[in-house]
């Protein structure tokens, strides 16, 4: 009996400490919460850890020292854009994307200062270098593959949404006076390009 008592004990004790343990937890997962507004892209995790929400308007920047973008016709492979020296952007936009973010996302990309400058150090910008823009439309750049083996796009705009968004891009870098190339939007294409560097930067907004 003594022995079935101090069993009893210690499930009790187990229990309580479990219990506890349960509480600390939830008042850690509502202590994140309540320090990480809503929509500030984080969400909260059983275990309350932070993770980042994917984010809107996503550009994978290269630095190149020349580049090509071609469509694929039954005739045979048409060129659409070739720079030299600059950046290629593959664009892609997702169902929450407007103009402002647009408009962030080209004055970022021209402002950015990835180029070398006298001491051999990045400080200069594509202006500064005579630089050029080939800009491909990329849905595939919200291709979600933690399910399966067949990515899901589900998070890219819809063409009818798309399309303005990335002809309105267009517009605005070349609005700062810079030769801006481009692919063709939905067309399948050969994008051909020599990385400098390398350098390739992910953007988002």
């Amino acid at each position: 009996m003594v022995t079935a008592t101090r069993r009893e004990g210690s499930n009790a004790c187990k229990l309580a400490r479990r219990q506890e343990s349960g509480k600390r937890r939830c008042a850690a997962v509502m202590a994140v919460y309540l320090a990480a507004p809503v929509g500030e892209g984080t969400t909260v995790d059983a275990a309350g850890a932070q993770r980042a929400e994917p984010r809107p308007m996503r550009v994978l920047l290269q630095r190149v020292a020349r580049a090509e973008v071609r469509i694929r016709e039954p005739s045979g492979a048409r060129v659409s854009g070739r720079i030299d020296r600059g950046f290629v952007l593959l664009v892609g936009f997702t169902h929450v994307d407007d103009e402002v973010r647009v408009a962030w996302m080209a004055e970022k990309v021209v402002g950015l200062r990835l180029f070398a400058d006298a001491d051999d150090k990045m400080n200069l910008a594509l202006a500064d270098v005579g630089g050029a823009l080939l800009v491909v439309s990329q849905f595939t750049l919200y291709g979600n593959a933690e399910k399966g083996r067949r990515p899901s796009f589900i998070d890219a705009a819809r063409p009818e949404q798309a399309i303005p968004l990335y002809e309105r891009f267009l517009a605005l870098l070349r609005g700062h006076g810079l030769p801006v190339e481009c692919g063709e939007f939905g067309a399948m294409m050969d994008v051909e390009l020599v990385n400098d560097g390398p350098v390739t930067l992910w953007l988002e907004r």
